[in-house]
């Protein structure tokens, strides 16, 4: 598993998740991840970052696997400040964070590209919350910044994805390529931001934050409070080991 950070040009920092074969993170890959972000904004260098994935997906969330395999709470509860400290870290970044999607964004995929300033994806991209399935609730916060109320409620209580051609119908979403063209795609918006005055683009990104209609830590910290009580109730054991089940399934019958 690795977070990679590189600079393909000057000015713009890329950073890859990179932990296959899904990228569902585990504790230590949030808590890395949200450095990365951390170390990028602060270096006076860097006017823009990309923040992208190999692999066969975006990101598909929390390892829950992880979680499950361990007693206790340690590993729910390293999970939920990983997370928190990922999505901030890209809210918070000094200047512009483009998400680049391809494939499945789920779950904590979509509280980092919910908190990023721009959303470029493939034509294979889909969007999705599958927190009820898993016995766990958040990341609404930043798939309301993608959808209106109304549909993310919907999705939401379903699990159901929406695709990228949809989102950019609602403005939240700035284009959608080709997988083959994701990259460039999202180095063009890039190189467009990293050719403007950084101190004004920096100044830009603290501006638009502080006007943000949504406290959106706040909010995240609040919905990660009923996934400490649906783990107290036991309800979340058995739909993580529902969800688990129905994964392993799913693949033997693929493979067969």
């Amino acid at each position: 598993m690795a977070i990679v950070s590189t600079e393909p040009e000057p000015g713009i920092v890329t950073v890859t998740i990179d932990c296959p074969p899904v990228n569902a993170l585990p504790v230590k890959g949030w808590f890395d991840l949200a450095a990365h972000l951390r170390a990028a904004g602060e270096n006076p260098a860097t006017r823009v970052v990309v923040l992208r994935a190999e692999n066969r997906g975006f990101c598909a969330g929390v390892d829950i696997k992880e979680i499950e395999n361990y007693s206790g709470y340690d590993h729910l509860i390293g999970a939920n400040k990983g997370c928190a400290a990922a999505f901030s870290a890209v809210y918070d970044c000094e200047v512009p964070v483009i998400a680049a999607v391809h494939g499945f964004c789920l779950g904590g995929g979509i509280g980092l590209v919910g908190n990023a300033d721009v959303v470029v994806a493939s034509d294979d991209a889909t969007f999705g919350v599958p927190e009820v399935d898993r016995g766990a609730l958040g990341a609404a916060t930043h798939l309301s910044r993608l959808v209106p109320q109304h549909l993310m409620r919907t999705l939401y209580y379903t699990a159901r994805r929406i695709d990228a051609t949809t989102l950019q119908h609602f403005g939240s979403v700035y284009d959608v390529v080709p997988r083959a063209e994701l990259d460039e795609a999202a180095l063009r918006v890039a190189r467009d931001i990293a050719a403007k005055d950084t101190r004004v683009i920096r100044a830009a990104k603290e501006a638009l934050n502080g006007i943000d209609i949504q406290p959106v830590h706040r909010s995240y910290r609040f919905e990660q409070g009923f996934t400490f009580e649906l783990n107290l109730s036991g309800a979340a054991d058995d739909a993580r080991r529902t969800s688990l089940e129905n994964n392993f399934r799913t693949r033997g019958s693929q493979e067969s």
